[in-house]
This record gives C-alpha cells, structure tokens and sequence, in this order.
C-alpha cells in the first residue's frame, strides 16, 4: 500500500504544508496579499504555533528570535513587507541561526494588489542570503522543507520567493501519509553567544567574514543541488528561467533545452557556463527584472531576455511566443486579445453599506490635502469622493501630512489630513503619529477603524480581541493609545450618522493641532447586525442624484430617479440622511 497522497494544493497551502512536514513550530506574518494564505493555512496546524505580528518588521525579528532558541521558524509577508523587515533580514544574515528560518516573500508581478512590483531576488543578493525559486506548489512544499535544511546546514536564512501565480494557482502535490510524515520537533533552548549574536562593530566584523565564508559554501551547493538542472533536448535553443516562467516557457518551447534555476542565488555560475557550452542560442526567460539574466551576461555570455521580453506584469504563454517568434495558437490569441472596447469602465468600490463611504461623504469638498494610505479605503480616491490625495506605503498618510504641514505651513490654508485604517495604524502609523505631535504638526489623523484588516480578508489584529489561532487576547483601544502618544483632542464618531460624522470633521478641520478621529464602524462584510434593503419612493424622488455621491454600489439611476438594488442594499441607511426629500425609506 503505497504510503503517498495526492492533493490539490495552492502554492500557499504548500508551503505551510512543507514547513509543518519539516517540523517548523513558530510562524509570524502580517496578511499581504498574496501571501496571507500562507499563515491562515499554518494555524490549522496545532503543532504550530502562529500569529499575526503588527507589522512584517516584527514578524522577522520574532521569528528570529524563535530561530536563535533552537526551534525552526517561518516568517511570511508580500514583497513590499519585505522593504518594511528589511533591516532585520540584513542583520539576520551576519547572525545566522540555530533552528532553520525561512523567510518567504510573495511577489506580485502584475501589480493585481499592490503598489508596485519589485523583484525581491535581489534582496537575497543585497542580504547575503539563498534564494529559492519554486515553480509550482509541489515545489513550494518540497523547497520549504529545503529551505530549513540548507538553512540550518549553512546557518542562514533562507529567501523562499513567490510570485502571485505559483501562490495562488493550485496543483497536484504528493503528500506523505501518517507514517513519519513529521519528524520530532526539538524542544529548542537559548544558549548565549555573544559574538555570534550581537552586532556591535567589533562582532559584526568578525561575523562578515564568517558570512562569505558561508556565501563560498553555498555557491559549491548552488552547483550541484538537484533543483537546479539541465534538461538537455534540441540544442539549437537553450533557455534559462526559474519559477513560473519555466512552466511558460516549457510551455512554448516543449523541444528546447532547458537550465531550470531553483536557487537562482548564490547563482551557479560553472553550472551556466557549462549549459552555453551545449546550445547554439541562449535566452533567459523571467518575471519583471533581469535578475538572472545580469549574472548570465557578466559571465561573458551573450543572451536573448529583457531587451525583448517584458519588464513590467507578468509573462504568459502568448507573450513569450509573440516575443520571441513563435505561431501563436488559439489559446494564445485569446490570452494576447485587448479588452473589448465597448465595455463600460467598471472601476473598483467600496462594498455596500461599507461604512468607509460615509467617512469619505463627509470628507467630500472639504478643500484639504489628504494623505491616504494602503487599505480599503484606499479606493476613497476614487470619485464619487476624491478625497485621498496619495498613497505611498504602509503608515505614510500621517507623515505625508506632517511633511506638508511643515513645508507649506501659512502659505497654503488648506488643513492637513491624513487617512489610516486601524490595522494600518497599528502597523506603522503610530511612529509616525507620535512624530506629529512631538513637531507640533497641524495635522487632524482620521483612523478608519472597520474592527478588521479588511482588504487581506478580515484577519484579526491588536484592535481586534483575538489572535491568529482565535483566542481571546487583550484588545487594544485605539483611542486611548492615541492619548498616549500624547493627542489631547480624540474623537469618536458613527459613519452611519453622516450629518453628525461631517459636522464634527468640519469643525476639526479649523482647529491649527494635532488631532485625530476615530471613524468607528464594524466591516460591513463581517457585521452581525443586518437590516432589511432599503427602498425608494418613486413619488418623493425628484432625480437630484444626491444619494448617488455617497458611491454605494447598490445605489442606481432609472429614468430619472435613484433606484437601490435590493439584492445589494445591507439596510446602513446612510443614504436616507443624504435624501434632501426624504424618499428613501
């Protein structure tokens, strides 16, 4: 009886499979899309213990922590959390370990949920650290259970690097049944070392060289490990690729002769070199930046890749064959067709009944400069409400407006305000507070608290009562944190109650000081409370359009009159205050 099971897995299932098949016991992350599934899938696990950090900073250091006590860790977060753990990753790298620790950055190609689309492979060689490229979700699972070993084997953590596709897309993965499918976890203890974990200069020094020590070590293995091999076919073409530009690529080219990279760095530069001297022609086929394809070219090879292939969103199959000259096949076609042109523009919105939209109705033509910030709300820029004026990173709408506040001051008399969600404050917004009202900024911080991280899928947070794994645990109040920060003016309001909620922003929006205001209104996706779908009198309706600025999307216009698509409508009831007739009801 064969002791192997196949499952349909996500790339991000599979990875939190690996890491609980290689014995990983701590997990930290900050939900990022798309890597969130990642730690969500984990806590099902209950030899894992798991948790949502406030921010990707502290779920690295945390995760380190764990590691430098013995036990293997994991730390999970999208490509721009990367940028927030930064300082901790470098560091990580002159340190090392004693459990494995595996770091996985989700990248997102495409921009589908983010601000940009950075290629963290060079982070890995920035950092001084392995880089591991999956190609699929058995590869995900496999490679994570690697990812500790070689971590541990070379102390040093390990960069495990998604892309959306290989996150998201689900495949076949062989699993292991209950017979040793998880080997015994090491209770873990912490054994002081000074100069390996402290880096005061005279320690780090030391630690550097150990570390190209370690980086000589790893380039020997980055030539021989199995997950980088050759698949030697025809050899007029020889492709180099990683990840799921391979699965494209193999796709298009079934009879070229492959170099498939798992470890992509340290890169394998003999293993290269000795690939050219079996093909006639080379060409390096990868997502977004020429990562590979700048090491291939500095070995004195000459290769086809990103002075024809794309550098912004993702390959596809239609793309490598248009590119690079293929016929192009029905599917293809399909895949490579522009957006039908009569279409109607279908921009995205706030769900409805989100109480999100009252707090921009009454923001609307307040004449301020806004400062925005990464969440749903985000999508306030939008119209109807225009009332977000930038958004740049995670907790930059409070010094955004600090900055401006500074740089115009009387010049311009326009108020300062900046828009952050509650898990957004959490997560990076309270320095930046404290930094306002420590250079006396007039800047009024509007907190968008829906009790949820919501644009990630309603993961729980420091506001919220309970953990990653569910338990009840202290719940943070946000307004009290705030007056510790040193606010003297804090303010709660009820979205829902729009002629109150306006009234009160207006009135903050004369005053020249710090303060902020608590938009305090449950997620309306996660509610308990749900009332019946509102209506519209036909008879009192005088076509003014009014309800329509609140930009709910269960609200329509129909020969004349405002018409709420009851299928949609949640009951909230905001758009009854709008009503200057009354006919909503």
């Amino acid at each position: 009886m064969s002791n192997i099971v196949q499952q349909l897995l996500s790339g991000n299932e599979a990875v939190a499979r690996g890491a609980w098949e290689a014995g990983c016991q701590f997990a930290a992350a900050y939900p990022g899309t798309p890597s969130t599934e990642i730690l969500e899938s984990l806590a099902t696990y209950p030899e894992v213990y798991c948790e949502w950090s406030v921010n990707e900073k502290v779920a690295l250091e945390v995760a380190l922590g764990a590691a430098l006590a013995g036990v293997r860790s994991l730390a999970a977060m999208k490509h721009v959390g990367l940028n927030v753990a930064a300082d901790p990753l470098f560091s990580s790298a002159y340190i090392g370990v004693r459990g494995g620790l595996v770091v996985v950055t989700a990248d997102d190609p495409g921009l589908h949920s983010s601000q940009n689309e950075q290629d963290n492979r060079f982070y890995g060689l920035a950092a001084k650290i392995p880089v591991l490229c999956p190609s699929d979700s058995q590869e995900a699972k496999d490679w994570t259970r690697l990812g500790f070993e070689i971590s541990e084997e070379f102390d040093i953590p390990v960069l495990l690097r998604l892309t959306t596709r290989v996150a998201h897309s689900r495949s076949v993965v062989k699993l292991p049944t209950a017979d040793g499918r998880r080997p015994a976890a090491d209770l873990g203890e912490f054994q002081k070392e000074l100069p390996k974990m402290n880096l005061l200069p005279v320690f780090a020094r030391v630690r550097h060289i150990d570390l190209e020590r370690r980086l000589d070590k790893l380039q020997r293995y980055s030539e021989t490990t199995p997950i980088n091999r050759m698949e030697i076919l025809e050899t007029e073409l020889g492709i180099i690729c990683d990840g799921v530009a391979y699965q494209y690529a193999r796709e298009v080219f079934p009879s070229a002769s492959f170099l498939k990279l798992g470890m992509v760095y340290p890169f394998p530069r003999e293993l290269v070199l000795k690939f050219a001297e079996k093909v006639k022609e080379i060409v390096v086929i990868e997502e977004v930046d020429p990562f590979i394809e700048l090491q291939t070219r500095a070995l004195g090879l000459k290769v086809r890749g990103k002075d024809v292939l794309p550098r912004t969103g993702e390959l596809n199959p239609a793309i490598i064959r248009r590119v690079l000259g293929q016929e192009n096949s029905e599917g293809d076609r399909r895949q490579a067709e522009s957006p039908v042109e009569d279409v109607p523009n279908r921009p995205p919105a706030l769900c409805p009944g989100c109480p999100h939209l009252g707090l921009f109705y009454s923001l609307q033509k307040q004449k301020a400069i806004i400062g925005g910030d990464i969440g749903c709300y985000t999508l306030g820029a939008l119209p109807p409400h225009n009332a977000m004026d930038t958004c740049i990173d995670m907790g930059a709408s409070i010094t955004f407006a600090h900055g401006v506040d500074k740089a115009l001051g009387d010049a311009d008399p326009r108020p300062r305000v900046a828009i952050i969600g509650d898990s957004t404050f959490f997560h990076s917004g309270i320095t930046g507070l404290i930094n306002a009202v420590y250079n006396n900024s007039n800047v009024v911080v509007i907190i968008a608290d829906n009790r949820t991280t919501g644009m990630t899928g309603h993961q729980d947070h420091p506001g919220t009562g309970k953990t990653l794994k569910g338990l009840e645990t202290v719940k943070i109040d946000i307004a009290a944190l705030c007056r510790a920060c040193g606010v003297k003016e804090c303010i709660r309001v009820d979205p829902y109650r729009l002629k109150e909620t306006k009234r009160i922003i207006q009135k903050t929006l004369k005053e020249k000081k710090t303060a902020v205001i608590i938009s305090e209104r449950t997620c309306a996706l996660v509610a308990k409370e749900k009332k019946p779908p509102k209506r519209i009198d036909p008879e009192k309706c005088i076509g003014c359009r009014a309800c329509l600025s609140l930009g709910c999307p269960a609200l329509s216009f129909s020969n004349g009159k405002a018409l709420i698509i009851e299928t949609r409508c949640n009951g909230c009831g905001m758009c009854g205050e709008i009503c200057p007739k009354e006919a909503i009801g």
